[in-house]
């Protein structure tokens, strides 16, 4: 066990404390990857020999100056690979380490339905089920030339080498790219997609109207879906062009959700968060002569304005209202 993949237990107002946080997981190691807003992976090879202690004995220590330093406790999932550790965080549990010990990765992968592996989509885990492969103990048990011809050649051999725990990932390090991120929680598990895009929505116009009060703009949107099982799918969309505009950002929003194809999901919280911020002074907008859009901006400033003025609720879209 080599990798850690952690998450802190940051709420969205202390988003901010995230380089802090890596900055204990670099006590120990300089291969450190952020993984936005509030996790990251961590390769322990040479901290093992260093400090003659395994993984999961410097998770721990790295769980106590957590929540020494700046109360935040977090979960911690240990493999011999990035994507196994990923998927062992899923069943970690707060000051509870989820390790799959060298050898034993087929046997943690066995009784996993199909789409908990990364990577496999909605639609790929829809044929492998009717083909009866429904598990990842299946799955690895199938013949390779079977799963090449249901999924393709490469996405086969990959789905193939992954279900029998064969990990190739590595850990890049880099650093927190500036962002901004709007977090809505549920008050319990929401099934009705409307309400679903009604948070949408909400967090769309107000990751806009902040990005505006600070004249910046996203290049990066990237949707965070949390379910009742506290498992959780992310997706990021490049924009045609950076922009602070709310109605461009809920429409890209809503795209992302679509692409889930998320089937009566019991849905925790959503989460949107603008990345690869830069000056909106330096943006270039392409024009159009479309009215509507220009018209849309302009109340857009007013809006702004009036929220400066009023308060943040002074202005809301109408389906917000109730």
């Amino acid at each position: 066990m080599t990798i850690l993949c952690v998450r802190f237990q940051l709420p969205p107002t202390r988003e901010a404390a995230l380089p802090e946080l890596l900055g204990l997981l670099e006590e120990f190691t300089p291969v450190v990857e952020a993984l936005p807003p509030d996790g990251a992976l961590a390769d322990l090879r040479g901290a093992e020999r260093y400090f003659g202690r395994d993984a999961v004995e410097l998770a721990s220590v790295l769980r106590v100056r957590a929540l020494a330093l700046y109360g935040v406790d977090c979960v911690i999932g240990a493999g011999p690979g990035p994507m196994l550790a990923r998927m062992a965080l899923r069943d970690a549990r707060p000051g509870l380490t989820r390790a799959v010990p060298g050898g034993g990765e087929r046997d943690f992968l066995a009784a996993k339905p199909v789409a908990a592996l990364p990577g496999v989509g909605t639609a790929t885990a829809r044929t492998l089920c009717e083909y009866g492969l429904d598990t990842l103990g299946r799955v690895a048990a199938a013949p390779l030339s079977t799963l090449q011809r249901l999924v393709g050649a490469k996405a086969g051999r990959e789905l193939h080498e992954k279900a029998q725990g064969v990990d190739r990932g590595r850990v890049v390090p880099n650093g927190v790219s500036r962002s901004l991120a709007a977090d809505r929680p549920f008050d319990r598990d929401e099934l009705d997609p409307d309400r679903h895009r009604r948070a949408l929505l909400s967090a769309a116009g107000d990751l806009g109207a902040r990005l505006r009060a600070v004249d910046k703009v996203c290049r990066t949107l990237t949707l965070t879906v949390r379910y009742a099982d506290r498992s959780a799918t992310t997706r990021s969309r490049t924009l045609s062009e950076p922009t602070a505009h709310s109605a461009a950002l809920t429409r890209t929003a809503y795209d992302l959700y679509e692409s889930l194809g998320l089937q009566r999901a019991r849905v925790r919280s959503l989460a949107l968060r603008a990345e690869s911020l830069t000056s909106a002074e330096h943006a270039s907008h392409q024009l159009t002569f479309d009215p509507v859009d220009e018209k849309v901006r302009r109340i857009e400033e007013v809006a702004d304005r009036a929220r400066a003025k009023f308060g943040p609720r002074a202005v809301i879209p109408g389906s917000l209202a109730a």
